[in-house]
């Protein structure tokens, strides 16, 4: 070889070792979404893993606010095969986001992997939606499109090139010294050779959170009975057992819209073989019949690992990873193959017999038990892409299943990523404290995702009812007895309290369904961190010598993170109690609110005590707050029932709300087949209020039967 082009290779080999920043270029790819892309992309990254695709209408109709950053501050550079990412951060700035987390809100000043696993009790990233999204209390947000395990450093690390460096400071003499000084910027590792990036327009932190959500296709939209009451029985329950439990919910008068069935409906699990057990259930469709006969559906759990005793094994063999769980082949979900074997499984044994839906579980972690990062599959996609969309693909193309049948289905997910904000699925897990539960429930907001805070056993009545009572005001009213085999009724000092809220749940239908479609055609999340509501602040709280390095240094930013109360809907303000409180604090907005009982005046932009009782959760309503409520039933209603409705206002203020109305179980609503009827109601000087809904428009449906009002401050 010649030396000059000896040297020549030798400078390019040495060079491919340099960092290398590149300029990024911003493009508007849909209203106030703005793409840059740095490097060679990945072909295979969240979006179309998810088949995700924007609504570009929606976006539209969003209020405009311009690229939030001046193009040189965002920076990014290629280095060994890896991407480097740096976004800059105010001082007073706030971000909150990464996924899933179960105990802090505000994420500035952690260090995390975003990594899919089950959450193991530390908010380090790995969880069990790792969404590559952050959102700024300025009012925009931040989507790193990679199907890989995410570096994060939240304004941690302080570069010797900052504009805004912190203050050396003597440690010997100032007792203000920290050992995690004030960082300027958040930075992120993608462990590929490139990648896109999204920036996302406020001009609020809740627009850019709806701009997200719509550029992944709108929120989900749930049939009317996934928004019911549900019930997991007792893992080896066969189908006399099912009959007779949902019996007793009938005998008793609690309302029940569909029953889960646990592993011991397949005929062997952990691995699957997808097939009914004959001894438990001798004619599952008939069973599925008579308790639709009943008003009762029924939803099946399952983990994609195929048994070797499964009758699609063998074909399904070469088209598997080459790692097992629990000595099952795990499905290759990026072959066609692979894909059409399992799904077409699902499809012949449970969906075309009228199954309607899934708790699909372990497609999350637990790293001793999933495949490790060395497994190959037949599609050539890593393992640790698998890993990071395998939930993702999960509720993809289980879907996609329901959507070929016209029919909507609800279910339950343990893992999920961006891109899947359109899925009918929430998540849930096998960690139990209920104020983490909260606290993620205030999360799921940031992360594109549903969470559930299940309600499994309890040490005490007292626990069960504070337990039933959060579930009521989330996107799933749950019991999960797969294990305990608990009822509604099986602490009887609170069965009465507990089938009230149970009866709440229902009677609140109208209003959860009209909040669910502003998720899907707004993008406005139905259950939402108190960060997001106008009008809200805490008290700044001052963090002095931080001795404990693990906790967050940064509260100081802005205000005390407030993990314990979150928004439910437009309108309601929820307040948990746990188990051996009796009073806790309640943080208002500005603007006056009213007890959601009584409709008495709460606060105005103030911290309030409450002592509801164990009776109660405290909740709380904006002033000019329209609720609508339907008699108490024991299921939803079903396709072209009228339902009569009560309007409950609150407050002084005149009211408008938005009822949304469609069939509530098909898709035919993204034919254009839903309306939207106006409810304003006003207050006169002696308390009487008058009321009045928008007229229906022509071949739109219209199931609002009798219409009542009532003026709840008085």
């Amino acid at each position: 070889m010649k030396p000059c082009r000896f040297l020549i290779l030798w400078i390019l080999a040495f060079l491919s070792d340099v960092c290398f920043a590149q300029k990024m270029q911003w493009k508007e790819v849909n209203p106030g979404v703005w793409k840059a892309v740095i490097g060679k992309p990945e072909a295979f990254n969240l979006i179309n893993a998810s088949g995700a695709s924007p609504n570009q209408n929606a976006l539209q109709q969003l209020a405009r606010s311009g690229f939030p950053f001046k193009s040189e501050e965002v920076s990014g550079k290629i280095s060994d095969a890896k991407t480097y990412l740096s976004f800059p951060l105010d001082r007073e700035e706030q971000i909150y986001g990464f996924g899933l987390n179960f105990q802090t809100v505000h994420q500035r000043g952690r260090i995390m992997q975003l990594h899919v696993d089950h959450f193991g009790g530390k908010d380090n990233g790995r969880t069990h939606a790792p969404t590559p999204f952050y959102v700024s209390s300025k009012g925009y947000g931040v989507f790193i499109n990679s199907a890989r395990y995410l570096d994060v450093y939240a304004g941690t690390g302080v570069r010797k090139d900052s504009k805004n460096p912190p203050v050396a400071q003597d440690r010997n003499t100032d007792k203000t010294w920290s050992a995690r000084p004030y960082s300027d910027a958040v930075e992120i590792m993608v462990p590929a050779g490139g990648v896109e990036v999204y920036v996302f327009e406020g001009p609020t932190p809740l627009e850019a959170i709806r701009r997200f959500n719509l550029f992944n296709g709108g929120g989900c939209l749930p049939p009317r009975w996934g928004l019911g009451f549900t019930q997991r029985v007792e893992r080896l329950y066969n189908a006399e057992d099912v009959k007779r439990e949902a019996g007793e919910f009938e005998e008793k008068g609690f309302p029940l819209d569909y029953i889960g069935l646990e592993p011991g409906w397949q005929s062997k699990s952990y691995p699957c073989t997808f097939e009914w057990d004959q001894g438990r259930f001798p004619n599952p469709k008939q069973l599925v019949s008579d308790m639709l006969a009943k008003g009762v559906r029924l939803n099946l759990w399952l983990n994609p690992y195929v048994s070797p005793s499964s009758s699609i094994y063998s074909s399904i063999l070469p088209y598997t990873g080459s790692h097992t769980v629990w000595v099952g082949a795990v499905p290759d979900l990026n072959t066609t193959q692979g894909r059409g074997m399992l799904f077409g499984k699902f499809k012949k044994e449970a969906i075309d017999i009228g199954i309607s839906g899934y708790k699909i579980d372990e497609v999350d972690g637990y790293d001793s038990w999933l495949w490790p990062d060395v497994a190959t599959f037949p599609s050539g996609i890593s393992a640790e892409q698998t890993r990071q969309t395998y939930g993702l693909q999960m509720q993809r193309y289980t879907t996609d299943i329901y959507r070929q049948k016209n029919e909507r289905t609800y279910g339950l997910i343990r893992a999920s990523n961006a891109g899947g904000v359109s899925y009918p699925f929430v998540i849930y897990n096998d960690y139990y404290n209920h104020e983490d539960f909260i606290t993620a429930l205030i999360n799921s907001s940031f992360a594109g995702v549903l969470w559930t805070p299940e309600v499994r056993a309890s040490k005490s009545g007292e626990e069960w009812l504070r337990r039933m009572q959060t579930v009521v005001f989330s996107p799933m009213a749950m019991i999960n007895a797969w294990s305990s085999g608990t009822k509604p009724w099986s602490y009887p000092e609170v069965t009465p309290q507990v089938k009230e809220m149970a009866e709440l749940r229902m009677q609140m239908m109208p209003y959860w369904y009209s909040e669910f479609a502003k998720y899907h055609f707004e993008g406005t999340p139905p259950f939402r961190a108190m960060n997001l509501e106008e009008g809200f602040k805490t008290e700044a709280r001052k963090v002095t010598e931080n001795t404990n390095l693990e906790e967050n240094p940064y509260l100081e930013a802005v205000a005390k993170e407030v993990k314990d109360q979150y928004m439910a809907g437009e309108y309601l303000l929820v307040a948990p109690l746990f188990a051996g409180q009796q009073t806790r604090k309640v943080i208002l907005p500005k603007g006056k609110w009213y007890d959601f009982y009584t409709g008495a005046y709460a606060g105005n932009g103030e911290i309030i005590t409450v002592t509801p009782g164990l009776d109660k959760i405290p909740v709380f309503v904006k002033d000019g707050g329209i609720i609508p409520f339907m008699p108490k039933k024991l299921h939803a209603p079903k396709a072209g029932e009228k339902t009569d409705i009560e309007f409950r206002h609150y407050g002084e203020k005149p009211g408008r709300y938005r009822l949304y109305d469609d069939d509530g179980e098909t898709f035919n609503y993204e034919k254009g087949e839903f309306s939207w009827r106006e409810i304003r109601i006003e207050k006169s000087k002696d308390g009487s209020i008058k009321g009045s809904v928008s007229s229906p428009q022509p071949g739109k449906p219209d199931n609002l039967g009798a219409i009542t009002w009532k003026s709840m401050t008085r």
